[in-house]
């Protein structure tokens, strides 16, 4: 494998729209959620270490998911777990993460990838990412690798491309989440990908950014350089990452930057990011439920959603297009068509019965 590659694997998320399962102590990305035997962290790993040694891939996480991580992945050294003391978007993380690998090897190249993602193809992801990253070798650009739309999706940002034959495009800008109408001419126009979130560039050519870029957000992280990668980095980050501004890295380099481009993805993607997104998903029975580590005896019941613990036996009658997760002392009855409203739900459960129900 090359050394010269880099991961930096994004798990600080708490995915609170797939609440009750998902919370703030045990999030979504240390759950199995597709009922694979695995983790969505440990399977976002696995992928990546088909192109990059295991010990060049950094998961950046917050300091409270430290034990977690090293549970769920025996093969990180405690040197490749990046904490985060505060929340801070994703700009300053991914600052912080490559000032730590260009100080451990300045020729890195690397990628950023979320760990909550579902890909079904993953020979198809690694050779979409190999080809990014031998640009990113000869080249000084930022590159993404974009999704093809197949409808008018609201909750996905966009990226506008500029039409050419070769298979890397120029960025042409990125847009944010749009509304339905927007959507439907973004997809008509024919030159407008999803962003994934997945970032492909060199170590120098990303620093250089937020140098150029972000040159308050660069002074502050490049104090501690000293101390990176040694036993005194804690104390410098826990004394000055809260002072870091709360942005993320599309404000912050991406919708900035001239050389950007993107390749359109060859593998199918999800970024798994509701109840619905995971029902779209998964293997359906007769009556299109979708069913994770449940028995079921279901009459009168199509298109719900349906999880459980413990292969707890459900039973139902006249329900269709529901969510039915069942979770420890929570059990959750909604209705699929109102899943973004969970984030919602969620805040009046805490506010009603304590923050230990979140």
């Amino acid at each position: 494998m090359n050394t010269n590659y880099y991961a930096i694997l994004m798990a600080g998320g708490v995915g609170s729209r797939f609440w009750p399962v998902s919370t703030s102590s045990f999030p979504k990305q240390f759950h199995d959620m597709l009922g694979t035997g695995e983790t969505l962290i440990q399977k976002t790993f696995n992928r990546l270490t088909k192109l990059i040694p295991k010990e060049n891939i950094f998961i950046l996480t917050n300091e409270k998911y430290n034990d977690l991580v090293l549970e769920q992945l025996p093969d990180v050294a405690q040197k490749q777990v990046v904490l985060e003391p505060a929340m801070r978007n994703t700009a300053p993380c991914i600052l912080y993460a490559s000032l730590k690998i260009q100080k451990e090897n300045p020729n890195a190249v690397m990628v950023v990838a979320p760990s909550d993602h579902w890909i079904e193809d993953e020979d198809a992801f690694i050779n979409d990412l190999q080809t990014c990253f031998r640009k990113c070798e000869k080249e000084n650009v930022l590159m993404t690798l974009g999704i093809q739309p197949t409808f008018p999706n609201t909750g996905y940002g966009y990226i506008n491309f500029e039409k050419s034959e070769k298979p890397i495009k120029k960025v042409h800008q990125f847009t944010e989440k749009p509304n339905y109408e927007t959507a439907k001419q973004f997809l008509e126009s024919g030159n407008f990908l999803w962003n994934a979130g997945i970032f492909i560039w060199s170590v120098n050519t990303i620093i250089t950014a937020f140098q150029n870029f972000q040159p308050k957000l660069y002074d502050l992280f490049d104090e501690g350089m000293t101390v990176y990668n040694t036993d005194f980095e804690d104390d410098f980050i826990r004394d000055n990452y809260s002072r870091a501004e709360n942005i993320s890295i599309d404000y912050a380099i991406m919708e900035r930057a001239s050389q950007v481009y993107v390749l359109l993805a060859t593998f199918d993607w999800n970024d798994l990011g509701t109840w619905g997104s995971l029902y779209d998903k998964l293997q359906k029975n007769e009556g299109e439920n979708a069913v994770i580590n449940a028995r079921t005896v279901l009459q009168d019941a199509s298109g719900n959603m349906i999880r459980t613990t413990g292969k707890k036996v459900v039973v139902i009658d006249g329900l269709n297009e529901y969510i039915v997760v069942d979770n420890d002392d929570v059990l959750l009855i909604y209705p699929k068509t109102k899943e973004q409203d969970i984030k919602q739900v969620l805040q009046k459960v805490k506010n009603t019965f304590g923050e230990q129900y979140g």
